[in-house]
Protein backbone atom coordinates (compact mmCIF):
# COMPACT_ATOMS: atom_id res chain seq x y z
CA UNK A 1 0.00 0.00 0.00
CA UNK A 2 1.18 3.50 -1.18
CA UNK A 3 2.24 5.83 1.56
CA UNK A 4 1.49 9.72 1.64
CA UNK A 5 4.59 11.70 0.86
CA UNK A 6 3.16 15.20 1.21
CA UNK A 7 -0.38 17.30 1.71
CA UNK A 8 -1.87 19.42 -0.43
CA UNK A 9 -4.22 21.97 0.28
CA UNK A 10 -6.05 24.77 -1.62
CA UNK A 11 -7.25 27.20 0.86
CA UNK A 12 -9.58 29.64 -0.63
CA UNK A 13 -11.73 32.92 0.99
CA UNK A 14 -14.73 30.17 2.21
CA UNK A 15 -13.71 26.93 1.26
CA UNK A 16 -10.94 23.86 2.26
CA UNK A 17 -9.45 21.39 0.51
CA UNK A 18 -6.91 18.87 1.61
CA UNK A 19 -5.30 15.95 -0.35
CA UNK A 20 -3.17 13.04 1.17
CA UNK A 21 -0.87 12.33 -1.80
CA UNK A 22 1.65 9.47 -2.57
CA UNK A 23 4.90 10.14 -4.92
CA UNK A 24 3.16 9.04 -8.04
CA UNK A 25 0.60 12.02 -7.09
CA UNK A 26 -2.15 9.67 -6.34
CA UNK A 27 -4.45 10.88 -3.78
CA UNK A 28 -4.70 9.19 -0.64
CA UNK A 29 -7.18 10.58 1.40
CA UNK A 30 -8.94 14.05 1.09
CA UNK A 31 -11.28 16.57 3.40
CA UNK A 32 -13.42 19.48 2.45
CA UNK A 33 -14.90 21.85 4.61
CA UNK A 34 -16.19 25.67 4.53
CA UNK A 35 -13.34 26.49 6.70
CA UNK A 36 -11.96 29.08 4.41
CA UNK A 37 -9.66 31.94 5.34
CA UNK A 38 -12.63 33.72 6.58
CA UNK A 39 -13.16 31.21 8.66
CA UNK A 40 -10.05 30.19 9.94
CA UNK A 41 -8.82 33.62 10.83
CA UNK A 42 -11.34 33.11 13.92
CA UNK A 43 -10.58 29.59 14.50
CA UNK A 44 -7.33 30.07 14.06
CA UNK A 45 -5.51 28.58 10.98
CA UNK A 46 -3.29 26.04 12.51
CA UNK A 47 -5.95 24.34 14.51
CA UNK A 48 -7.83 23.83 11.43
CA UNK A 49 -5.10 22.37 9.33
CA UNK A 50 -4.15 20.15 12.79
CA UNK A 51 -7.62 19.13 12.90
CA UNK A 52 -8.05 17.90 8.63
CA UNK A 53 -4.37 16.32 9.25
CA UNK A 54 -5.89 14.50 12.67
CA UNK A 55 -8.80 13.55 10.16
CA UNK A 56 -6.87 12.03 7.74
CA UNK A 57 -4.00 10.28 10.33
CA UNK A 58 -1.37 12.06 8.20
CA UNK A 59 2.01 11.66 9.94
CA UNK A 60 3.89 14.57 12.15
CA UNK A 61 6.68 14.33 9.44
CA UNK A 62 4.86 15.01 6.27
CA UNK A 63 5.40 18.46 5.09
CA UNK A 64 2.34 20.48 2.84
CA UNK A 65 1.93 22.58 1.04
CA UNK A 66 -0.65 25.17 0.20
CA UNK A 67 -1.73 27.73 -2.41
CA UNK A 68 -4.64 30.42 -2.20
CA UNK A 69 -5.94 32.70 0.50
CA UNK A 70 -4.03 31.27 3.55
CA UNK A 71 -1.26 33.41 1.94
CA UNK A 72 -3.36 36.01 1.78
CA UNK A 73 -2.42 39.33 3.89
CA UNK A 74 -5.53 38.48 6.05
CA UNK A 75 -4.30 34.73 5.98
CA UNK A 76 -2.17 32.76 7.98
CA UNK A 77 0.75 34.19 6.75
CA UNK A 78 1.50 36.53 3.62
CA UNK A 79 3.19 35.41 0.92
CA UNK A 80 3.43 38.18 -1.61
CA UNK A 81 3.49 38.09 -5.59
CA UNK A 82 5.47 37.07 -8.27
CA UNK A 83 5.26 40.50 -10.88
CA UNK A 84 4.43 39.97 -14.14
CA UNK A 85 6.17 38.78 -16.69
CA UNK A 86 6.18 36.25 -14.52
CA UNK A 87 7.68 32.35 -14.70
CA UNK A 88 5.60 29.85 -13.83
CA UNK A 89 8.66 28.39 -12.29
CA UNK A 90 9.31 31.25 -10.18
CA UNK A 91 5.91 30.37 -8.45
CA UNK A 92 7.94 27.53 -7.04
CA UNK A 93 11.01 29.20 -5.80
CA UNK A 94 9.52 31.39 -3.99
CA UNK A 95 7.37 29.52 -1.80
CA UNK A 96 6.98 31.19 1.94
CA UNK A 97 7.52 28.84 4.86
CA UNK A 98 5.29 29.38 7.99
CA UNK A 99 7.25 29.70 10.99
CA UNK A 100 6.42 27.95 14.78
CA UNK A 101 5.44 24.85 13.11
CA UNK A 102 6.51 21.65 13.69
CA UNK A 103 5.89 20.31 10.37
CA UNK A 104 7.58 21.86 7.02
CA UNK A 105 4.39 24.01 5.94
CA UNK A 106 4.93 26.29 2.90
CA UNK A 107 2.40 28.63 1.07
CA UNK A 108 2.98 29.49 -2.83
CA UNK A 109 2.49 33.40 -3.72
CA UNK A 110 0.19 34.92 -5.90
CA UNK A 111 0.82 36.51 -9.06
CA UNK A 112 0.48 40.09 -9.67
CA UNK A 113 0.35 42.63 -12.41
CA UNK A 114 2.16 46.11 -11.19
CA UNK A 115 0.27 47.92 -13.91
CA UNK A 116 -1.44 51.85 -13.18
CA UNK A 117 -3.56 51.23 -16.16
CA UNK A 118 -4.28 47.55 -15.38
CA UNK A 119 -3.73 46.12 -11.94
CA UNK A 120 -4.32 42.99 -11.13
CA UNK A 121 -3.47 40.36 -8.94
CA UNK A 122 -4.55 36.38 -8.55
CA UNK A 123 -3.86 34.21 -5.43
CA UNK A 124 -4.87 30.07 -5.96
CA UNK A 125 -4.76 30.91 -9.92
CA UNK A 126 -1.85 30.64 -9.71
CA UNK A 127 -1.86 27.01 -9.32
CA UNK A 128 -4.01 25.96 -11.54
CA UNK A 129 -1.79 27.41 -14.12
CA UNK A 130 0.93 25.84 -13.44
CA UNK A 131 -0.78 22.37 -13.34
CA UNK A 132 -3.19 23.35 -16.85
CA UNK A 133 0.01 24.39 -18.34
CA UNK A 134 3.45 23.38 -16.78
CA UNK A 135 6.68 25.42 -16.20
CA UNK A 136 8.51 24.35 -19.31
CA UNK A 137 5.02 25.31 -21.63
CA UNK A 138 6.04 26.05 -25.68
CA UNK A 139 4.08 27.89 -27.21
CA UNK A 140 1.55 31.19 -26.65
CA UNK A 141 -2.11 29.89 -24.67
CA UNK A 142 -4.83 32.00 -23.51
CA UNK A 143 -5.85 30.52 -20.53
CA UNK A 144 -9.92 31.09 -19.02
CA UNK A 145 -10.48 30.42 -15.32
CA UNK A 146 -14.38 31.07 -14.61
CA UNK A 147 -15.09 31.65 -11.26
CA UNK A 148 -16.51 33.98 -8.64
CA UNK A 149 -14.22 36.66 -10.29
CA UNK A 150 -13.38 34.64 -13.83
CA UNK A 151 -9.52 35.16 -15.01
CA UNK A 152 -7.83 35.47 -18.38
CA UNK A 153 -4.46 34.96 -18.82
CA UNK A 154 -2.30 35.02 -21.77
CA UNK A 155 1.11 32.91 -21.36
CA UNK A 156 4.25 32.55 -23.19
CA UNK A 157 6.40 29.40 -22.89
CA UNK A 158 5.91 29.27 -19.17
CA UNK A 159 5.58 33.01 -18.67
CA UNK A 160 2.82 35.05 -17.67
CA UNK A 161 2.66 37.98 -19.76
CA UNK A 162 -0.34 39.78 -18.80
CA UNK A 163 -3.36 38.58 -16.96
CA UNK A 164 -7.56 40.45 -16.29
CA UNK A 165 -9.98 39.64 -14.04
CA UNK A 166 -13.38 39.80 -14.52
CA UNK A 167 -16.16 39.63 -11.75
CA UNK A 168 -18.61 37.78 -13.44
CA UNK A 169 -19.58 35.40 -10.92
CA UNK A 170 -20.20 37.68 -8.15
CA UNK A 171 -21.88 40.18 -10.63
CA UNK A 172 -24.69 37.33 -11.11
CA UNK A 173 -25.08 36.92 -8.07
CA UNK A 174 -25.42 40.49 -7.51
CA UNK A 175 -27.73 41.59 -10.44
CA UNK A 176 -29.81 38.15 -10.27
CA UNK A 177 -30.46 39.19 -6.18
CA UNK A 178 -30.46 42.54 -5.54
CA UNK A 179 -31.99 44.82 -8.66
CA UNK A 180 -35.20 44.50 -10.60
CA UNK A 181 -34.28 41.51 -12.37
CA UNK A 182 -34.20 39.46 -9.23
CA UNK A 183 -38.39 39.39 -9.71
CA UNK A 184 -37.60 37.77 -13.00
CA UNK A 185 -35.45 34.95 -11.99
CA UNK A 186 -38.34 34.10 -8.33
CA UNK A 187 -39.08 31.01 -8.55
CA UNK A 188 -36.45 29.20 -11.46
CA UNK A 189 -36.19 25.90 -11.41
CA UNK A 190 -32.83 23.93 -12.40
CA UNK A 191 -33.90 23.98 -16.22
CA UNK A 192 -31.24 24.84 -18.34
CA UNK A 193 -32.67 27.00 -21.05
CA UNK A 194 -29.84 26.34 -23.59
CA UNK A 195 -31.35 28.42 -26.82
CA UNK A 196 -31.68 31.36 -24.28
CA UNK A 197 -27.65 31.40 -23.14
CA UNK A 198 -26.65 31.07 -26.45
CA UNK A 199 -29.16 34.36 -27.60
CA UNK A 200 -27.67 36.54 -25.23
CA UNK A 201 -24.00 35.02 -25.29
CA UNK A 202 -24.25 35.85 -29.04
CA UNK A 203 -26.16 39.72 -27.98
CA UNK A 204 -23.46 40.63 -25.42
CA UNK A 205 -20.51 39.28 -27.54
CA UNK A 206 -21.46 41.28 -30.59
CA UNK A 207 -22.48 44.30 -28.80
CA UNK A 208 -20.55 44.52 -25.26
CA UNK A 209 -21.17 48.69 -25.50
CA UNK A 210 -25.29 47.82 -24.78
CA UNK A 211 -24.44 45.61 -21.68
CA UNK A 212 -26.89 47.70 -19.57
CA UNK A 213 -29.68 47.58 -22.09
CA UNK A 214 -29.39 44.20 -22.89
CA UNK A 215 -29.86 42.91 -19.02
CA UNK A 216 -32.37 45.60 -18.65
CA UNK A 217 -34.20 43.52 -21.78
CA UNK A 218 -34.55 40.13 -19.80
CA UNK A 219 -36.84 41.95 -17.09
CA UNK A 220 -39.08 43.61 -20.10
CA UNK A 221 -39.12 40.88 -22.56
CA UNK A 222 -40.51 39.06 -19.54
CA UNK A 223 -43.34 40.96 -19.37
CA UNK A 224 -44.34 41.48 -22.51
CA UNK A 225 -43.71 38.52 -24.07
CA UNK A 226 -43.56 36.41 -21.06
CA UNK A 227 -41.11 33.70 -20.04
CA UNK A 228 -40.17 31.20 -17.20
CA UNK A 229 -37.83 32.46 -14.66
CA UNK A 230 -34.97 29.48 -15.16
CA UNK A 231 -35.08 31.11 -18.98
CA UNK A 232 -34.69 35.05 -17.36
CA UNK A 233 -31.85 33.42 -15.12
CA UNK A 234 -29.90 32.15 -18.31
CA UNK A 235 -30.53 34.87 -20.00
CA UNK A 236 -28.50 37.07 -17.33
CA UNK A 237 -25.83 34.66 -16.95
CA UNK A 238 -25.68 34.47 -21.13
CA UNK A 239 -25.29 37.88 -21.32
CA UNK A 240 -22.60 38.49 -18.91
CA UNK A 241 -20.79 35.72 -19.64
CA UNK A 242 -20.86 36.71 -23.41
CA UNK A 243 -19.59 40.41 -22.03
CA UNK A 244 -16.60 38.68 -20.42
CA UNK A 245 -15.68 37.07 -23.65
CA UNK A 246 -15.86 39.80 -25.92
CA UNK A 247 -12.98 41.35 -23.71
CA UNK A 248 -10.68 38.69 -22.81
CA UNK A 249 -10.98 37.95 -26.26
CA UNK A 250 -10.67 41.54 -27.48
CA UNK A 251 -11.70 40.60 -31.24
CA UNK A 252 -8.45 38.05 -31.39
CA UNK A 253 -9.49 34.53 -31.47
CA UNK A 254 -6.16 32.79 -30.67
CA UNK A 255 -4.88 29.90 -33.76
CA UNK A 256 -4.44 27.53 -30.88
CA UNK A 257 -7.82 27.96 -28.84
CA UNK A 258 -8.65 28.93 -25.38
CA UNK A 259 -7.40 26.43 -22.46
CA UNK A 260 -10.47 26.42 -19.61
CA UNK A 261 -9.99 25.14 -16.97
CA UNK A 262 -13.48 24.60 -14.96
CA UNK A 263 -15.75 22.10 -13.64
CA UNK A 264 -19.25 21.26 -12.78
CA UNK A 265 -21.91 23.87 -14.10
CA UNK A 266 -19.20 26.68 -14.99
CA UNK A 267 -17.43 24.28 -16.93
CA UNK A 268 -20.86 23.44 -19.10
CA UNK A 269 -21.53 27.19 -19.61
CA UNK A 270 -18.89 28.22 -20.37
CA UNK A 271 -17.99 25.06 -22.69
CA UNK A 272 -21.25 25.83 -24.59
CA UNK A 273 -19.98 30.02 -24.63
CA UNK A 274 -17.39 29.32 -26.61
CA UNK A 275 -19.32 26.91 -28.89
CA UNK A 276 -21.35 29.38 -29.83
CA UNK A 277 -18.70 32.29 -30.71
CA UNK A 278 -17.00 29.59 -32.69
CA UNK A 279 -13.70 29.06 -30.45
CA UNK A 280 -12.17 26.39 -29.84
CA UNK A 281 -11.51 25.01 -26.26
CA UNK A 282 -9.17 22.66 -24.70
CA UNK A 283 -10.27 21.62 -21.01
CA UNK A 284 -9.25 20.54 -18.06
CA UNK A 285 -11.13 20.02 -14.66
CA UNK A 286 -9.90 23.29 -11.92
CA UNK A 287 -9.47 20.54 -9.21
CA UNK A 288 -7.48 18.43 -11.73
CA UNK A 289 -5.28 21.63 -12.06
CA UNK A 290 -4.85 22.90 -8.47
CA UNK A 291 -3.76 19.28 -7.23
CA UNK A 292 -1.28 19.13 -10.34
CA UNK A 293 -0.03 22.42 -9.58
CA UNK A 294 0.57 21.48 -5.80
CA UNK A 295 1.94 18.57 -7.02
CA UNK A 296 4.76 20.48 -8.63
CA UNK A 297 5.37 22.43 -5.96
CA UNK A 298 5.95 19.47 -3.27
CA UNK A 299 8.39 18.09 -6.27
CA UNK A 300 10.17 21.34 -6.62
CA UNK A 301 10.45 21.80 -2.81
CA UNK A 302 11.00 18.57 -1.65
CA UNK A 303 12.25 16.68 -3.82
CA UNK A 304 9.07 13.93 -3.68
Amino acid sequence: MSEAAYVAIDWGTSSFRLWLVDRAGNVLGERRSHEGMMAAGKLGFAAVLQSHLEATSAAPELPVVICGMAGARQGWVEAGYVDTPARLASILEHAVPVPGQDRDIRILPGIAQRDRKAPDVMRGEETQLLGALGVDAAGDAVVCMPGTHSKWVRANRGTVERFATFMTGELFDVVSRETILSHAVTGADEAEDIDAFRSAVIAAFEAPSFAANLLFQVRAGQLLYGGKPSSAREKISGTLIGLELAAGLAGEVPTTGITLVASGRLHRLYQLAFETVSVPVRSIGAEDAVRRGLSMAAASIWNV
